[in-house]
């Protein structure tokens, strides 16, 4: 039997032009969909034995020869050649050879439009929860982190100058609850995209595949599409997924900017360990947070992923067109570089050293006690607006003095305004200003301490949904 095959042609009388065939050939990244479309084989077999194309005996043989060619390609006995158009060419080839004419029986009742589908559907709702491991990693390096630092005093930055004091953990939370949120809407995803378009042939459906919702059970689906157009034409799920890495990969970049700040000689506040860290090939001093860097360019592409295939989707008619190829491009490429990227930052967030006496030194420059003013006068019953026009008064006292604010005498406060007594002193260290933002969320250590605990049971869940998917069946 011939070694290349075609799923199309029989109506055309001379063969593709070698430009045609260069530019409709797979990318041979692509072929990584060969588990998922033997997947989606082994069910579309059952489909046929059911609506009578195949007997018992040959749909046993058919789901033999899947099981035998799946083992084979995962163990890289079995490849594409550069003749295999697509996927689904290779698999018929393959299958045309080790079963003769039988192999032929299973294109009945299906189409390349529904199977391309269902392939990167269940690919991706397999990858999604390596993503959600991935970022539960990258969680739990942050809350090992903060539960060093619930009591290492910081500064909070807005517009990024000084503001009010913080507990490091704190900051370091802020970027966990962003990801916690990406892990929802990855989940939720999940959860609109958990319908099969197997048994939607090109697009209206198919006269033997008639039990869909069979298909579906078997490859871990909640139901069939609920429209065969809509199951070959609509990629909104592929530019839904794409949404949501992007919007991980966008978090995962304001973390790496606040790293590069954080390490830089002007801030001094952390240490990035060697093994995630890269020098200069002319400067021998140099300690580059490289991880953190290549993150945030690497947000930039799956955000070019995003963009482009919304571009692609724009205007397309229904049903499928062959523009929904860039489909694959833009996932896979996503997926493959968030599995570059979320390891690296979560080893290099683990073992970072964080200098606390630098976090101290720097926690009230700037000011950022100025606060502590304002509300303790609007406690004493100083209406806020002028209780801001006092402190604004002193910090001009202490600019023009050069001292920091803990720093004023009793005279200089009676000189600004007589309400400013001594008394505000027991508010003007960055310990008293954390701990008095006691409300739910607030910098207090002992709520600080109450949010790792409840994030890292929500990153804990999270984590086991990612490890509950069985997949399609065997």
């Amino acid at each position: 039997m011939a070694d290349t095959i075609r799923l199309w042609g029989g109506r055309f009388r001379t063969p593709s032009d070698p430009a045609l065939t260069d530019l409709s050939r797979s990318d041979p990244s692509y072929f990584r969909m060969a588990p998922y479309d033997l997947a989606g084989s082994r069910a579309h077999v059952r489909e046929l034995q059911r609506g009578g194309i195949l007997d018992e005996s040959e749909c046993t043989a058919v789901l033999t020869a899947i099981d035998e060619l799946d083992a084979d390609v995962r163990a890289g006995r079995v490849a594409p050649t550069p003749d295999d158009e697509d996927v689904h060419t290779f698999i018929e080839r393959v299958l045309l050879q080790r079963l003769g004419p039988l192999g032929g029986k299973v294109r009945a009742g299906r189409s390349r439009n529904d199977q391309a589908a269902n392939d990167l559907r269940l690919f991706l709702r397999d990858r999604v929860r390596t993503i959600v491991a991935e970022v539960a990693d990258l969680q739990d390096a942050l809350i090992a982190q903060a539960r060093q630092h619930v009591r290492s005093i910081a500064p909070g930055f807005t517009h990024l100058q000084p503001a009010q004091p913080v507990v490091f953990a704190h900051q370091l939370l802020a970027h966990a609850q962003s990801f916690s949120r990406d892990v929802e809407r990855l989940q939720d995803w999940d959860r609109r995209s958990a319908r099969s378009p197997l048994g939607a042939a090109a697009l209206a459906g198919s006269s033997v595949a008639v039990r869909p919702e069979l298909s579906a059970a078997e490859l871990g689906y909640a139901a069939p599409c609920e429209n065969s157009i809509d199951a070959v034409a609509s990629r909104d799920h592929v530019a839904e997924f794409l949404f949501a890495t992007s919007m991980l990969a966008v978090n995962v970049s304001r973390l790496g900017e606040e790293v590069c700040l954080w390490t830089s000689r002007q801030f001094g506040w952390v240490v990035l360990d060697d093994g995630f860290s890269t020098g200069s090939s002319i400067m021998p001093q140099k300690k580059n947070p490289d991880i953190a860097e290549l993150a945030r360019g690497k947000a930039g592409r799956l955000l070019g992923d995003l963009a482009g295939l919304m571009a692609v989707l724009k205007s397309l008619p229904l049903a499928y067109n062959r523009d929904l190829a860039e489909d694959k491009r833009a996932a896979l490429d996503s997926v493959d570089t968030l599995a570059l990227v979320l390891p690296a930052m979560a080893g290099m967030v683990r073992t970072m050293r964080v200098d606390v006496d630098v976090l101290r030194e720097q926690a009230t420059d700037g000011f950022t006690l100025a606060t502590e003013v304002a509300d303790w006068l609007a406690e004493q019953g100083v209406p806020f607006s002028e209780a801001h026009e006092v402190t604004g008064a002193l910090v001009q006292l202490c600019e023009d003095r050069g001292i920091e604010l803990e720093e004023v005498t009793d005279a200089d406060l009676r000189s600004v305004d007589e309400r400013l007594t001594p008394a505000v002193r027991d508010r003007l260290t960055p310990e008293a200003a954390v701990a008095a933002r006691t409300g739910y969320g607030g910098t207090a250590p002992d709520r600080v301490v109450e949010q790792i605990d409840r994030l890292a049971a929500v990153t804990a869940g999270q984590r086991a949904w990612s490890a509950e998917y069985e997949g399609p069946r065997s």
